[in-house]
């Protein structure tokens, strides 16, 4: 397999669970600013443009953050990262889609991204304002979810590897204050041998 990810971007959460269950993968670095996800190579492979991309040994191309991961979790089930039981399975891919499609997309995107919400400059911070609002009451809602477990669904699922990559981009950019039980989480990611072993590859801190 080969997984194509960006440093730091939200591939970081793939690449942490493609550890977790001891997979066999090489990586492919995609630099974003430098344009690489518009080049012909890459476009081949992925014609969205973006980062998570898995090839898998058959030559199948997965894209999309939680197709990826129910596909990890589906291929490893004695790793337990998507619960059997139905409702805990439909609750924790609930998760995982605001985490990805909220948080990530309408939230942190404004934040980094304001101009690909509004062709006006003048309502740039305006639109970054409004990003920080979705990401943090994403934060707050997603603080309910956890409660006093150590993770989101009692057990370590793809739901944390989501909830990390996010609190990892408001560590490094958005800065936001969050929920005391939400910076534990975070540490007790940081833990992780499959976690640091990501950050590592990717050189990042």
């Amino acid at each position: 397999m080969k997984l194509y990810y960006a440093q730091g971007a939200c591939s970081l959460g793939i690449h942490l669970l493609l550890n977790e269950v001891g997979a066999d993968f090489d990586l492919g670095k995609i630099d974003m600013r430098a344009g690489d996800q518009f080049k012909p190579d890459y476009v081949a492979i992925n014609p969205k443009s973006k980062v998570p991309a898995l090839v898998l040994d058959d030559g199948h191309v997965l894209t999309e953050w939680p197709a990826i991961a129910s596909w990890i979790a589906a291929t490893h089930p004695e790793h337990h990262l998507l619960p059997a039981e139905p409702l805990s399975a439909a609750r924790t891919l609930e998760t995982v889609l605001y985490i990805n499609g909220t948080m990530h997309v309408t939230g942190f995107g404004r934040i980094i991204r304001p101009a690909a919400f509004s062709a006006n400059p003048e309502e740039k911070e305006a639109v970054r304002a409004q990003g920080r609002d979705i990401f943090a009451k994403g934060f707050a809602l997603v603080s309910e979810t956890l409660g006093e477990q150590d993770y989101l669904m009692g057990d370590f699922t793809i739901a944390d590897a989501a909830l990390f990559y996010v609190t990892y981009w408001n560590k490094a950019a958005a800065k936001l204050d969050l929920p005391a039980n939400i910076g534990s989480h975070y540490a007790r990611m940081l833990a992780r041998p499959a976690v640091q072993k990501a950050m590592q590859t990717e050189g990042i801190a």
